[in-house]
Protein backbone atom coordinates (compact mmCIF):
# COMPACT_ATOMS: atom_id res chain seq x y z
CA UNK A 1 0.00 0.00 0.00
CA UNK A 2 1.05 3.56 -1.22
CA UNK A 3 2.12 6.24 1.53
CA UNK A 4 -0.74 8.22 -0.23
CA UNK A 5 -3.65 5.56 -0.06
CA UNK A 6 -2.12 5.01 3.84
CA UNK A 7 -3.29 8.59 4.41
CA UNK A 8 -6.75 8.38 2.96
CA UNK A 9 -7.48 4.88 5.27
CA UNK A 10 -10.81 5.95 6.97
CA UNK A 11 -9.79 6.65 10.56
CA UNK A 12 -12.71 4.00 12.74
CA UNK A 13 -12.52 5.74 15.64
CA UNK A 14 -14.47 8.25 14.30
CA UNK A 15 -17.38 6.12 14.41
CA UNK A 16 -19.33 5.41 17.81
CA UNK A 17 -21.43 7.57 20.59
CA UNK A 18 -19.56 10.95 19.60
CA UNK A 19 -19.91 10.92 15.59
CA UNK A 20 -21.92 13.34 13.61
CA UNK A 21 -23.51 10.11 12.02
CA UNK A 22 -24.46 8.63 15.49
CA UNK A 23 -26.41 12.11 16.23
CA UNK A 24 -28.04 12.17 12.92
CA UNK A 25 -29.45 7.93 13.72
CA UNK A 26 -30.89 9.41 16.83
CA UNK A 27 -32.90 12.28 15.13
CA UNK A 28 -36.01 11.61 13.82
CA UNK A 29 -35.63 13.78 10.64
CA UNK A 30 -32.89 12.04 9.70
CA UNK A 31 -35.84 9.42 8.74
CA UNK A 32 -36.16 11.68 5.26
CA UNK A 33 -32.52 11.61 4.73
CA UNK A 34 -32.92 7.62 4.78
CA UNK A 35 -36.23 7.13 2.68
CA UNK A 36 -34.66 9.68 -0.15
CA UNK A 37 -31.47 7.90 0.00
CA UNK A 38 -33.53 4.10 -0.37
CA UNK A 39 -34.96 5.23 -3.69
CA UNK A 40 -31.61 6.69 -4.92
CA UNK A 41 -30.58 2.90 -4.10
CA UNK A 42 -33.31 1.45 -6.18
CA UNK A 43 -32.60 3.21 -9.23
CA UNK A 44 -29.25 1.23 -9.10
CA UNK A 45 -29.50 -1.88 -11.43
CA UNK A 46 -27.73 -4.38 -8.64
CA UNK A 47 -29.67 -2.85 -5.83
CA UNK A 48 -32.90 -2.70 -7.74
CA UNK A 49 -32.68 -6.30 -8.77
CA UNK A 50 -31.95 -7.67 -4.81
CA UNK A 51 -34.35 -5.68 -3.36
CA UNK A 52 -37.23 -6.70 -5.63
CA UNK A 53 -36.48 -10.30 -5.39
CA UNK A 54 -34.92 -10.96 -1.99
CA UNK A 55 -36.33 -8.03 -0.01
CA UNK A 56 -39.07 -7.99 2.31
CA UNK A 57 -39.55 -3.96 2.24
CA UNK A 58 -43.09 -4.30 0.12
CA UNK A 59 -44.65 -6.68 2.25
CA UNK A 60 -42.93 -5.74 5.68
CA UNK A 61 -41.44 -2.16 5.20
CA UNK A 62 -41.89 -1.34 9.23
CA UNK A 63 -39.81 -4.51 9.70
CA UNK A 64 -37.13 -3.56 7.67
CA UNK A 65 -36.83 0.03 8.99
CA UNK A 66 -36.52 -1.08 12.75
CA UNK A 67 -34.14 -3.89 11.74
CA UNK A 68 -32.02 -1.01 9.98
CA UNK A 69 -32.25 1.54 12.57
CA UNK A 70 -31.29 -1.45 15.05
CA UNK A 71 -28.47 -2.63 12.65
CA UNK A 72 -26.48 0.73 11.92
CA UNK A 73 -27.10 1.66 15.97
CA UNK A 74 -25.38 -1.44 16.56
CA UNK A 75 -22.67 -0.67 14.21
CA UNK A 76 -22.19 3.26 16.20
CA UNK A 77 -21.68 1.35 19.22
CA UNK A 78 -19.08 2.30 21.45
CA UNK A 79 -17.99 -1.14 21.36
CA UNK A 80 -15.89 -2.61 18.80
CA UNK A 81 -16.97 -6.28 19.17
CA UNK A 82 -20.33 -5.15 18.79
CA UNK A 83 -19.50 -3.40 16.01
CA UNK A 84 -17.36 -5.81 14.05
CA UNK A 85 -20.24 -8.99 15.05
CA UNK A 86 -23.21 -6.67 13.46
CA UNK A 87 -20.37 -6.04 10.31
CA UNK A 88 -20.17 -9.91 10.02
CA UNK A 89 -23.83 -10.62 10.17
CA UNK A 90 -24.38 -8.47 7.72
CA UNK A 91 -22.02 -9.49 4.89
CA UNK A 92 -23.01 -12.86 6.09
CA UNK A 93 -26.64 -12.27 5.07
CA UNK A 94 -25.45 -10.14 1.77
CA UNK A 95 -23.31 -12.70 0.87
CA UNK A 96 -26.33 -15.36 0.35
CA UNK A 97 -28.41 -12.27 -1.92
CA UNK A 98 -27.34 -12.89 -5.46
CA UNK A 99 -29.09 -13.79 -8.81
CA UNK A 100 -29.71 -12.68 -12.56
CA UNK A 101 -32.31 -9.66 -13.02
CA UNK A 102 -34.89 -9.44 -16.21
CA UNK A 103 -32.35 -8.52 -18.30
CA UNK A 104 -30.19 -11.45 -17.32
CA UNK A 105 -27.44 -9.44 -15.78
CA UNK A 106 -26.15 -10.34 -12.85
CA UNK A 107 -26.02 -8.76 -9.29
CA UNK A 108 -24.67 -9.44 -5.94
CA UNK A 109 -25.39 -7.58 -3.04
CA UNK A 110 -21.80 -7.72 -1.58
CA UNK A 111 -20.73 -5.85 -4.92
CA UNK A 112 -18.19 -3.41 -3.57
CA UNK A 113 -19.31 -0.76 -6.13
CA UNK A 114 -23.34 -1.36 -5.18
CA UNK A 115 -22.29 -1.23 -1.47
CA UNK A 116 -20.66 1.56 -1.61
CA UNK A 117 -23.32 3.68 -3.37
CA UNK A 118 -25.28 2.49 -0.54
CA UNK A 119 -23.20 4.57 1.65
CA UNK A 120 -22.96 7.52 -1.12
CA UNK A 121 -26.35 7.72 -1.43
CA UNK A 122 -27.08 8.26 2.39
CA UNK A 123 -24.40 10.46 2.73
CA UNK A 124 -25.61 12.76 0.16
CA UNK A 125 -29.12 12.54 1.22
CA UNK A 126 -27.65 13.59 4.74
CA UNK A 127 -26.18 16.61 3.40
CA UNK A 128 -29.54 17.44 1.23
CA UNK A 129 -31.25 17.78 4.11
CA UNK A 130 -29.48 19.85 5.94
CA UNK A 131 -29.05 22.15 2.95
CA UNK A 132 -32.84 22.10 2.46
CA UNK A 133 -33.98 22.55 6.36
CA UNK A 134 -31.81 25.82 6.63
CA UNK A 135 -29.10 24.10 8.31
CA UNK A 136 -25.98 23.98 5.53
CA UNK A 137 -23.03 22.72 7.04
CA UNK A 138 -19.54 23.55 6.61
CA UNK A 139 -16.78 22.73 4.87
CA UNK A 140 -15.25 21.02 7.85
CA UNK A 141 -18.56 19.55 9.04
CA UNK A 142 -19.01 17.89 5.96
CA UNK A 143 -15.37 16.73 5.24
CA UNK A 144 -16.06 15.05 8.79
CA UNK A 145 -19.32 13.77 8.23
CA UNK A 146 -18.28 12.38 5.32
CA UNK A 147 -14.52 10.71 6.65
CA UNK A 148 -17.31 9.10 9.20
CA UNK A 149 -19.55 7.12 6.05
CA UNK A 150 -16.25 6.13 4.61
CA UNK A 151 -15.27 4.41 8.15
CA UNK A 152 -18.70 3.13 7.67
CA UNK A 153 -18.35 1.16 4.86
CA UNK A 154 -14.95 0.13 5.76
CA UNK A 155 -16.17 -1.94 8.66
CA UNK A 156 -18.13 -3.58 6.28
CA UNK A 157 -16.18 -4.03 3.61
CA UNK A 158 -12.25 -3.75 5.00
CA UNK A 159 -11.29 -0.62 3.11
CA UNK A 160 -13.56 2.50 1.40
CA UNK A 161 -11.27 2.36 -2.03
CA UNK A 162 -14.39 2.58 -3.69
CA UNK A 163 -15.46 5.86 -2.47
CA UNK A 164 -13.36 8.99 -3.50
CA UNK A 165 -11.17 10.02 -0.92
CA UNK A 166 -12.63 13.33 -0.25
CA UNK A 167 -16.03 15.20 -0.06
CA UNK A 168 -14.68 17.25 -2.78
CA UNK A 169 -13.55 14.48 -5.00
CA UNK A 170 -17.29 13.04 -4.13
CA UNK A 171 -19.25 15.26 -5.99
CA UNK A 172 -18.17 14.32 -9.72
CA UNK A 173 -18.73 10.57 -8.89
CA UNK A 174 -21.78 11.41 -7.32
CA UNK A 175 -22.72 13.36 -10.13
CA UNK A 176 -21.56 10.39 -12.53
CA UNK A 177 -23.32 7.76 -10.54
CA UNK A 178 -27.02 9.90 -11.56
CA UNK A 179 -26.14 10.36 -15.52
CA UNK A 180 -24.58 6.82 -15.62
CA UNK A 181 -24.76 4.52 -13.28
CA UNK A 182 -28.46 4.74 -12.15
CA UNK A 183 -31.94 3.84 -14.66
CA UNK A 184 -35.80 3.55 -14.12
CA UNK A 185 -36.04 0.19 -12.06
CA UNK A 186 -38.98 -1.43 -11.24
CA UNK A 187 -37.52 -1.39 -7.12
CA UNK A 188 -37.57 2.40 -7.48
CA UNK A 189 -41.18 2.32 -9.07
CA UNK A 190 -42.47 0.38 -6.79
CA UNK A 191 -41.48 2.69 -3.67
CA UNK A 192 -42.68 6.21 -5.63
CA UNK A 193 -45.66 4.93 -6.93
CA UNK A 194 -47.30 1.79 -5.11
CA UNK A 195 -45.85 1.22 -1.22
CA UNK A 196 -46.99 4.14 0.52
CA UNK A 197 -50.71 3.90 -0.94
CA UNK A 198 -50.54 0.29 0.49
CA UNK A 199 -48.33 0.94 3.05
CA UNK A 200 -49.57 -1.60 6.70
CA UNK A 201 -49.99 -0.13 9.56
CA UNK A 202 -47.29 0.25 12.33
CA UNK A 203 -47.44 -2.15 14.92
CA UNK A 204 -49.81 0.18 17.35
CA UNK A 205 -52.46 0.83 14.73
CA UNK A 206 -53.41 -2.64 13.69
CA UNK A 207 -56.12 -3.05 16.00
CA UNK A 208 -57.21 0.81 14.10
CA UNK A 209 -58.17 -0.43 10.61
CA UNK A 210 -60.16 2.63 10.10
CA UNK A 211 -58.00 5.27 11.16
CA UNK A 212 -54.79 3.63 9.31
CA UNK A 213 -56.58 3.77 6.23
CA UNK A 214 -57.88 7.16 6.43
CA UNK A 215 -54.54 8.31 7.26
CA UNK A 216 -53.03 6.38 4.68
CA UNK A 217 -55.20 7.71 1.89
CA UNK A 218 -53.96 11.47 3.00
CA UNK A 219 -50.54 10.85 3.32
CA UNK A 220 -49.74 8.36 1.05
CA UNK A 221 -49.92 10.80 -2.77
CA UNK A 222 -48.24 13.71 -0.44
CA UNK A 223 -45.40 11.63 0.54
CA UNK A 224 -44.64 10.11 -3.16
CA UNK A 225 -44.79 13.94 -4.14
CA UNK A 226 -42.52 14.81 -1.60
CA UNK A 227 -40.02 12.31 -2.51
CA UNK A 228 -39.73 13.09 -6.35
CA UNK A 229 -39.45 16.69 -5.89
CA UNK A 230 -36.66 16.13 -3.70
CA UNK A 231 -34.93 13.52 -6.02
CA UNK A 232 -31.82 15.09 -8.68
CA UNK A 233 -33.16 16.81 -11.02
CA UNK A 234 -31.23 14.39 -13.53
CA UNK A 235 -32.73 11.58 -12.01
CA UNK A 236 -36.15 12.95 -12.35
CA UNK A 237 -35.47 13.42 -16.19
CA UNK A 238 -33.62 9.87 -16.98
CA UNK A 239 -36.34 8.37 -15.30
CA UNK A 240 -39.29 10.79 -16.59
CA UNK A 241 -40.91 11.32 -13.81
CA UNK A 242 -43.27 14.10 -13.98
CA UNK A 243 -43.37 17.03 -11.33
CA UNK A 244 -46.77 17.76 -10.18
CA UNK A 245 -47.09 21.99 -10.06
CA UNK A 246 -46.59 22.77 -6.27
CA UNK A 247 -44.27 20.05 -5.22
CA UNK A 248 -41.06 21.82 -5.14
CA UNK A 249 -42.64 24.23 -2.31
CA UNK A 250 -44.39 21.13 -0.32
CA UNK A 251 -40.70 19.56 -0.54
CA UNK A 252 -39.08 22.60 0.64
CA UNK A 253 -41.67 23.33 3.27
CA UNK A 254 -41.78 19.88 4.76
CA UNK A 255 -37.70 20.49 4.86
CA UNK A 256 -38.06 23.62 6.59
CA UNK A 257 -40.38 22.52 8.86
CA UNK A 258 -38.47 19.28 10.31
CA UNK A 259 -35.35 22.05 10.74
CA UNK A 260 -37.65 24.31 12.46
CA UNK A 261 -38.90 21.60 14.73
CA UNK A 262 -34.94 20.12 15.35
CA UNK A 263 -34.27 23.46 16.90
CA UNK A 264 -36.85 24.43 18.85
CA UNK A 265 -39.14 21.42 19.93
CA UNK A 266 -37.77 20.01 23.30
CA UNK A 267 -35.13 16.70 22.26
CA UNK A 268 -37.72 14.00 23.45
CA UNK A 269 -40.30 14.98 20.71
CA UNK A 270 -37.94 14.69 17.91
CA UNK A 271 -35.76 11.70 18.88
CA UNK A 272 -35.45 8.26 16.65
CA UNK A 273 -36.44 6.35 19.89
CA UNK A 274 -39.48 8.18 20.83
CA UNK A 275 -40.89 7.91 17.34
CA UNK A 276 -40.22 4.31 17.01
CA UNK A 277 -41.71 3.45 20.86
CA UNK A 278 -44.76 5.39 19.69
CA UNK A 279 -45.20 3.48 16.10
CA UNK A 280 -44.39 -0.33 18.43
CA UNK A 281 -44.93 -0.10 22.24
CA UNK A 282 -42.95 -3.60 22.50
CA UNK A 283 -39.64 -1.19 21.06
CA UNK A 284 -40.07 1.74 23.91
CA UNK A 285 -36.95 1.05 25.72
CA UNK A 286 -35.27 4.56 25.15
CA UNK A 287 -36.44 7.56 26.72
CA UNK A 288 -39.42 10.07 26.74
CA UNK A 289 -41.67 7.63 28.29
CA UNK A 290 -43.99 10.20 29.72
CA UNK A 291 -44.68 11.29 26.12
CA UNK A 292 -45.49 8.28 24.65
CA UNK A 293 -47.99 7.47 27.46
CA UNK A 294 -49.45 10.98 26.44
CA UNK A 295 -49.16 10.29 22.33
CA UNK A 296 -51.05 7.01 22.58
CA UNK A 297 -53.50 8.46 24.73
CA UNK A 298 -54.59 10.85 22.28
CA UNK A 299 -54.09 7.71 19.08
CA UNK A 300 -56.74 6.14 20.82
CA UNK A 301 -59.17 8.39 21.24
CA UNK A 302 -58.86 9.45 17.55
CA UNK A 303 -58.98 5.88 16.47
CA UNK A 304 -62.03 5.28 18.78
CA UNK A 305 -63.82 8.66 16.94
CA UNK A 306 -63.21 7.06 13.65
CA UNK A 307 -64.78 3.68 14.69
CA UNK A 308 -67.86 5.48 15.93
CA UNK A 309 -68.12 7.07 12.09
CA UNK A 310 -67.09 4.07 10.79
CA UNK A 311 -68.61 1.15 12.55
CA UNK A 312 -69.52 -1.29 10.02
CA UNK A 313 -65.77 -1.35 8.85
CA UNK A 314 -63.88 -1.63 11.45
CA UNK A 315 -66.52 -4.62 13.18
CA UNK A 316 -66.00 -6.43 9.94
CA UNK A 317 -61.84 -6.33 10.22
CA UNK A 318 -62.15 -7.16 13.68
CA UNK A 319 -64.42 -10.04 12.73
CA UNK A 320 -61.87 -11.02 10.09
CA UNK A 321 -58.89 -10.64 12.61
CA UNK A 322 -60.00 -12.88 15.24
CA UNK A 323 -61.50 -15.85 12.39
CA UNK A 324 -58.93 -18.40 11.18
CA UNK A 325 -56.46 -18.21 9.25
CA UNK A 326 -57.20 -20.20 5.60
CA UNK A 327 -54.85 -21.43 3.81
CA UNK A 328 -55.11 -18.56 1.43
CA UNK A 329 -54.89 -16.17 4.25
CA UNK A 330 -51.71 -17.99 5.82
CA UNK A 331 -49.72 -18.11 2.30
CA UNK A 332 -50.17 -14.48 2.16
CA UNK A 333 -49.51 -13.57 5.85
CA UNK A 334 -46.13 -15.61 6.56
CA UNK A 335 -45.23 -17.53 3.38
CA UNK A 336 -44.95 -14.72 1.00
CA UNK A 337 -42.53 -12.51 2.18
CA UNK A 338 -41.64 -10.56 -0.30
CA UNK A 339 -44.96 -9.65 -1.40
CA UNK A 340 -45.01 -10.66 -5.08
CA UNK A 341 -47.88 -13.40 -4.93
CA UNK A 342 -45.95 -16.30 -4.84
CA UNK A 343 -43.35 -18.40 -2.31
CA UNK A 344 -39.96 -18.92 -3.69
CA UNK A 345 -36.65 -19.64 -1.98
CA UNK A 346 -36.38 -16.03 -1.26
CA UNK A 347 -39.40 -15.86 0.84
CA UNK A 348 -38.30 -18.68 3.06
CA UNK A 349 -34.62 -17.22 3.08
CA UNK A 350 -36.51 -13.85 4.47
CA UNK A 351 -37.75 -15.94 6.97
CA UNK A 352 -33.94 -17.47 8.19
CA UNK A 353 -32.41 -13.67 7.94
CA UNK A 354 -35.33 -12.66 10.59
CA UNK A 355 -34.76 -15.36 13.02
CA UNK A 356 -31.29 -15.15 12.31
CA UNK A 357 -31.13 -11.40 13.11
CA UNK A 358 -33.52 -11.65 16.16
CA UNK A 359 -31.70 -13.74 17.72
CA UNK A 360 -28.22 -12.89 16.90
CA UNK A 361 -27.15 -16.29 16.09
CA UNK A 362 -22.80 -16.94 15.79
CA UNK A 363 -21.99 -18.34 12.04
CA UNK A 364 -22.86 -21.52 12.50
CA UNK A 365 -25.52 -21.70 14.03
CA UNK A 366 -26.98 -19.37 11.12
CA UNK A 367 -25.72 -21.92 8.48
CA UNK A 368 -27.18 -25.03 10.43
CA UNK A 369 -30.62 -22.25 10.38
CA UNK A 370 -30.17 -21.76 6.34
CA UNK A 371 -29.98 -25.08 5.44
CA UNK A 372 -32.92 -26.45 7.81
CA UNK A 373 -34.47 -23.53 5.66
CA UNK A 374 -33.43 -24.57 2.28
CA UNK A 375 -34.50 -28.19 2.79
CA UNK A 376 -37.78 -26.73 3.63
CA UNK A 377 -37.85 -24.96 0.45
CA UNK A 378 -36.95 -28.14 -1.41
CA UNK A 379 -39.61 -30.40 -0.11
CA UNK A 380 -42.25 -27.72 -0.80
CA UNK A 381 -40.89 -27.10 -4.51
CA UNK A 382 -41.23 -30.91 -5.02
CA UNK A 383 -44.51 -31.33 -3.37
CA UNK A 384 -46.68 -28.12 -4.63
CA UNK A 385 -44.53 -26.62 -7.78
CA UNK A 386 -47.06 -28.13 -10.28
CA UNK A 387 -45.82 -26.28 -13.16
CA UNK A 388 -42.25 -26.18 -12.30
CA UNK A 389 -41.20 -22.12 -12.08
CA UNK A 390 -39.23 -22.08 -9.41
CA UNK A 391 -41.79 -20.67 -7.24
CA UNK A 392 -45.47 -21.79 -5.97
CA UNK A 393 -48.21 -20.01 -6.27
CA UNK A 394 -51.36 -19.37 -4.42
CA UNK A 395 -53.60 -21.78 -5.96
CA UNK A 396 -50.88 -24.82 -5.41
CA UNK A 397 -50.40 -23.75 -1.95
CA UNK A 398 -54.34 -23.30 -1.45
CA UNK A 399 -55.02 -26.91 -3.05
CA UNK A 400 -52.33 -29.48 -1.21
CA UNK A 401 -51.72 -27.92 2.07
CA UNK A 402 -53.90 -29.92 3.94
CA UNK A 403 -52.22 -32.91 2.91
CA UNK A 404 -48.26 -31.86 3.20
CA UNK A 405 -46.37 -33.79 5.78
CA UNK A 406 -43.42 -31.77 6.68
CA UNK A 407 -40.08 -33.25 7.64
CA UNK A 408 -37.99 -31.07 7.04
CA UNK A 409 -40.51 -28.26 8.76
CA UNK A 410 -39.78 -30.55 11.77
CA UNK A 411 -35.79 -29.40 11.41
CA UNK A 412 -36.32 -26.13 11.31
CA UNK A 413 -38.11 -26.27 14.88
CA UNK A 414 -35.63 -28.34 15.87
CA UNK A 415 -32.79 -25.99 14.89
CA UNK A 416 -35.16 -22.99 15.69
CA UNK A 417 -35.54 -24.94 19.39
CA UNK A 418 -31.16 -25.46 19.98
CA UNK A 419 -30.35 -22.19 18.91
CA UNK A 420 -33.01 -20.52 21.26
CA UNK A 421 -31.98 -22.46 24.11
CA UNK A 422 -28.49 -20.98 24.95
CA UNK A 423 -28.01 -22.20 28.20
CA UNK A 424 -28.78 -26.12 26.47
CA UNK A 425 -30.63 -27.46 29.63
CA UNK A 426 -33.17 -28.70 26.93
CA UNK A 427 -36.23 -25.84 27.68
CA UNK A 428 -36.63 -22.65 26.37
CA UNK A 429 -37.12 -20.25 29.57
CA UNK A 430 -38.99 -17.33 29.49
CA UNK A 431 -35.96 -14.52 29.20
CA UNK A 432 -35.15 -16.91 25.79
CA UNK A 433 -38.51 -16.79 25.00
CA UNK A 434 -38.68 -12.87 25.15
CA UNK A 435 -35.20 -13.03 22.84
CA UNK A 436 -37.00 -14.65 20.07
CA UNK A 437 -40.52 -13.32 20.47
CA UNK A 438 -38.85 -9.67 21.69
CA UNK A 439 -41.26 -7.74 19.46
CA UNK A 440 -44.65 -9.76 20.62
CA UNK A 441 -47.15 -8.13 23.01
CA UNK A 442 -47.11 -11.22 25.22
CA UNK A 443 -43.59 -11.03 26.79
CA UNK A 444 -43.83 -14.54 28.74
CA UNK A 445 -45.07 -17.58 27.10
CA UNK A 446 -48.52 -18.65 27.62
CA UNK A 447 -50.03 -20.42 29.99
CA UNK A 448 -50.57 -24.20 29.10
CA UNK A 449 -54.34 -25.63 27.34
CA UNK A 450 -56.52 -26.88 29.66
CA UNK A 451 -54.65 -26.45 33.03
CA UNK A 452 -51.89 -28.92 31.22
CA UNK A 453 -47.94 -28.72 32.65
CA UNK A 454 -45.16 -27.39 30.48
CA UNK A 455 -43.90 -30.80 29.51
CA UNK A 456 -40.71 -29.93 31.60
CA UNK A 457 -42.56 -27.66 33.88
CA UNK A 458 -44.96 -28.79 37.23
CA UNK A 459 -48.71 -27.67 36.21
CA UNK A 460 -48.53 -23.77 36.22
CA UNK A 461 -44.88 -23.41 38.08
CA UNK A 462 -43.57 -20.55 37.38
CA UNK A 463 -46.21 -19.26 35.19
CA UNK A 464 -47.23 -16.59 37.28
CA UNK A 465 -43.66 -15.42 38.39
CA UNK A 466 -42.89 -15.06 34.58
CA UNK A 467 -40.71 -18.18 34.41
CA UNK A 468 -42.21 -20.81 32.42
CA UNK A 469 -40.35 -22.79 30.23
CA UNK A 470 -40.94 -24.94 26.98
CA UNK A 471 -39.97 -28.50 26.12
CA UNK A 472 -38.51 -29.75 23.16
CA UNK A 473 -41.62 -31.46 22.11
CA UNK A 474 -44.29 -28.66 22.98
CA UNK A 475 -41.96 -26.22 21.31
CA UNK A 476 -41.68 -27.94 17.98
CA UNK A 477 -45.91 -28.97 18.50
CA UNK A 478 -46.80 -25.32 18.64
CA UNK A 479 -44.28 -24.28 16.02
CA UNK A 480 -45.97 -26.78 13.07
CA UNK A 481 -49.28 -25.81 14.36
CA UNK A 482 -48.93 -22.39 13.59
CA UNK A 483 -46.42 -22.96 10.42
CA UNK A 484 -49.42 -24.98 8.54
CA UNK A 485 -52.01 -22.52 9.92
CA UNK A 486 -53.93 -24.27 12.06
CA UNK A 487 -53.09 -22.20 14.96
CA UNK A 488 -52.33 -18.51 15.77
CA UNK A 489 -49.59 -17.24 17.58
CA UNK A 490 -48.86 -13.63 19.17
CA UNK A 491 -45.20 -14.98 19.19
CA UNK A 492 -44.81 -15.93 15.27
CA UNK A 493 -47.15 -13.36 14.15
CA UNK A 494 -44.59 -10.95 15.39
CA UNK A 495 -41.47 -12.98 13.94
CA UNK A 496 -43.44 -13.43 10.37
CA UNK A 497 -45.72 -11.79 9.80
CA UNK A 498 -46.48 -8.32 11.04
CA UNK A 499 -45.11 -5.84 8.66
Amino acid sequence: MTADATATDPDLSLLGPGSMLHGYCHEVRWGMAVVRATVLEAAHPQIGAALVENSTFVAHPWRRVFNTLGSVQRILDADPEVRDREADRLNRMHHRISGTDEHGRSYSAMDPDARAWVVASLFESTVELNRMSGLSMNGPAMERLYAEFRAFLSVLEGDADHLPATSAEFWPYFDDMIVRGLENTEAMRIILFELFGRMPAPPLLRGHPAFWAASRVMAGPVIAEFLKASLPDALRRRAGLGETPGSQILARGVYLGTGVASRLLPPAWTRTDTVVGLLDPTRADGPGGQLLTTLRRQQARAAALLRLLTPLASERSASEGSAARSAERFFAEVLDQTGDGYVSWPDLAAMAREVASRLDLDADAEERLFDAFAAWWRELASALDADRDGRVSREEYAGAASSLASPALVAVAEVLFDTADTDGDQTISAEEYKALFRTAFPRTPPAPRDGAAHDATPAGAGVRNGDASYSRSRFIREFLDFMAGRRASAGYDSLLSQP
